[in-house]
């Protein structure tokens, strides 16, 4: 059977169910009792349409249409259960990760916003350093780069100011994520420019501090932390394009349904981002500015924060 024999032999229901989710609007109580016999049904019926879907066309827009649809109503016929200590855990064990996966193309256009900036900028900047004063912003050349040329960096920390910065570096790096989950609203756009702009300094302060020679010295503050703040940007930056991206491209549902859907599973993401910048944040305060830690456990930290959040994405929930 083709996708479109599919869509012709099953269009009828699927309507049909889509005007049984309109007339819930996310409450299956406003339903009468035939109506939620027949939501039942039909859920289960398009639930066994998208198994056959994702199995002979998996990236088929039927199966897009589909796999959205059924997600749709799974929210309402499941709406009722409760939110209690074992809900949270088999989110956090199965529901995130797969979650991950179901939006790695969204993650790793995030990452390449992101990632080739920093890496053009950085080269440019290591080999013309003059550079910096026309593609940094000016607070930057003013506080930073003398300091940078003098060989000099601004991550050092006193002990006792380190509680004050965890919070201050968990809260700066909650507002970077938001905003660019948040950029999803203006069609992706805002996220693009956060994604750029975050990735451009980095990849100058990095390619900068390597021309004065103190480069791996930063580099060596970055990695323990780095893994998964940089990691958390990206799955939010990814949510917010896969939110602009539903709204350009609805597919066969309505734009405001599947912009609906699009931020349900955007904000899930972000809800899991949260505990990620605090142990994040916790790290840069604590572990990265720690002059009597060598640096081999700095890069060790790194490594293992990031092989043990990956495997956690990639690998959890199967």
């Amino acid at each position: 059977m083709t996708p479109e024999q599919l869509y012709q032999n099953r269009q009828a229901d699927w309507q049909r169910l889509t005007g049984l989710l309109d007339r819930a609007a996310g409450d299956a109580s406003r339903l009468s009792p035939a109506d939620v016999t027949a939501l039942g049904d039909l859920y289960r019926s398009a639930t066994s349409d998208l198994a056959l879907a994702q199995r002979d066309y998996p990236n088929h827009r039927v199966t897009i249409y589909l796999n959205q649809l059924v997600a749709r109503a799974h929210a309402i016929v499941y709406r009722g259960e409760p939110l209690g200590l074992g809900r949270i855990w088999r989110f956090v064990r199965q529901g995130y990760p797969r979650l991950f996966r179901e939006s790695l193309p969204f993650f790793l256009t995030a990452f390449l916003l992101f990632s080739l900036p920093a890496l053009i900028i950085g080269l440019l900047l290591n080999s013309n350093p003059e550079a910096a004063r026309w593609v940094l912003p000016v607070q930057v050349q003013e506080q930073l780069i003398p300091m940078i040329e003098e060989r000099e960096l601004w991550v050092d920390m006193a002990v006792g100011e380190r509680p004050i910065m965890a919070s201050a570096i968990t809260t700066n790096n909650i507002q970077v994520s938001f905003l660019a989950f948040a950029g999803g609203i203006l069609a992706g756009l805002l996220t693009v420019y956060v994604l750029i702009f975050n990735g451009l300094m980095l990849g100058g302060l990095l390619g900068l501090t390597a021309h004065y020679d103190v480069g791996f010295e930063l580099a060596t503050f970055v990695v323990g932390h780095g893994a998964i703040e940089l990691s958390v940007i990206f799955i939010a930056g990814g949510a917010g394009l896969m939110v602009g991206w539903h709204m350009l491209r609805p597919g066969l549902l309505s734009r405001r349904d599947a912009v609906a859907i699009a931020t349900n599973k955007a904000v899930k993401l972000i809800v899991g981002c949260v505990p990620l910048l605090v142990i994040a944040g916790t790290i840069e305060s604590f572990i990265s500015p720690a002059e009597s830690l060598p640096p081999l456990v700095k890069w060790g930290v790194g490594l293992v924060t990031g092989v043990g959040l990956y495997g956690y994405l990639l690998l959890g929930g199967k």
